[in-house]
């Protein structure tokens, strides 16, 4: 029994360290998701580009959430798992209790990264109404701009 809990827990403790590095790379790519965003919101002509790429990072965020989320449901079948065996052994308690507390760091950082998404989201909503107005208020200096021009040629005439 011990053995087998040592491969488990060695297990889990692998599973854990995959989660960590999984995670790393996901707040890499959302960073950079977020710079590439930025450099987007800076240029007006492109809200069809920013749109779709908005649409890809909420993807993108949500795929990472959902993948986070199953991992940590799996640790938390793993523990419940080592909970009915009933481990003894203070080293297996020392691990799960270790496995426990990562767990809870990970429901911590999902929450994070949710709450993160969420503001992203909202500011992108605001960039986008933003740039509609942006774009309604151009048009009508255009429109404002070529009735003037009517009206000098008509003058110049």
């Amino acid at each position: 029994d011990r053995d087998t809990d040592k491969k488990r827990i060695e297990e889990l403790l692998e599973e854990n360290m995959v989660l960590e590095i999984a995670q790393k790379q996901s707040m890499n790519e959302s960073a950079h998701l977020g710079w590439e965003l930025e450099q987007l919101s800076k240029s007006t002509d492109l809200a069809d580009t920013r749109k779709s790429f908005v649409f890809e990072l909420n993807e993108c965020a949500s795929s990472r959430i959902l993948k986070l989320e199953k991992d940590n449901q799996s640790l938390q079948n793993t523990i419940q798992e080592l909970r009915d065996a009933s481990l003894t052994s203070r080293e297996s308690s020392l691990k799960f209790v270790e496995l426990e507390k990562e767990n809870q760091q990970l429901s911590k950082k999902i929450e994070k990264l949710q709450n993160q998404i969420e503001k992203e989201k909202q500011s992108n909503q605001d960039l986008e109404t933003l740039s509609e107005e942006l774009i309604k208020d151009k048009k009508q200096l255009q429109v404002v701009m070529e009735t003037l021009k009517a009206d000098k040629d008509r003058q110049v005439q």
